[in-house]
């Protein structure tokens, strides 16, 4: 999946669990978490889709966390795992059960196809809707430390849209994916700003 699937995809899979499960969630956190998998394409020595795609190095990482929070981290793994087991997993192959087997899993649906293109406009428009009607898009320009994490997932927008990093995005998603760079970039300019404040009254 591009940046688009996978952001729509974290965002309502995460919701949703919340939902179902009645905690809390930091939403800029799950839009993070939904495309960190794809940090494997900045390091030098890793293959794309592989360890860092891994459902059990995520369980491990998050074992602590379940421990330590228990169902309250449950939306923040989902938003995590929707990457590889259903993106990454649709639309390619992804070494889904990294150490245990380098085995590579997936329907290998290509990436351009109109299948994936139709799914992620269709998963797009669906968390836009959500993020609407429960009035997450209001809590984003909300004054919020964890504003700056949105810096991550603008640039996994960035990149691709406008350099062709790691691989150029199809004309057809590219207003999806400037959408969500601009709600991102007003959240973390909403936080800026009002630290900036702070700053100036401070002095």
């Amino acid at each position: 999946m591009y940046a688009v699937g996978h952001l729509a995809l974290g965002y309502l899979s995460g919701r949703a669990t919340s939902k179902i499960l009645n905690v809390d969630i930091d939403i800029p956190l799950l839009f993070l978490l939904s495309v960190i998998p794809d940090i494997d394409i900045s390091i030098p020595g890793l293959v794309h889709r592989g360890p860092t795609h891994s459902i059990i190095v995520a369980f491990l990482l998050f074992l602590p966390l379940f421990i330590t929070y228990r169902k309250k981290a449950t939306p923040y793994f989902i938003a995590l795992i929707q990457h590889s087991l259903i993106g990454d997993y649709l639309t390619g192959d992804t070494q889904l059960l990294w150490p245990a087997t380098t085995n590579w899993y997936g329907t290998g649906i290509p990436i351009t196809s109109p299948i994936n293109i139709t799914m992620e406009l269709v998963l797009f428009i669906t968390s836009l809707v959500v993020i609407l009607y429960t009035k997450d898009m209001w809590l984003l320009f909300q004054h919020h430390p964890s504003n700056t994490l949105l810096f991550i997932p603008a640039l996994t927008i960035l990149f691709p849209v406008f350099f062709s990093y790691p691989t150029p995005v199809p004309s057809t998603l590219i207003i999806p994916h400037l959408a969500f760079m601009l709600i991102f970039t007003a959240s973390i300019l909403t936080d800026l700003r009002h630290t900036l404040t702070e700053i100036s009254n401070a002095v």
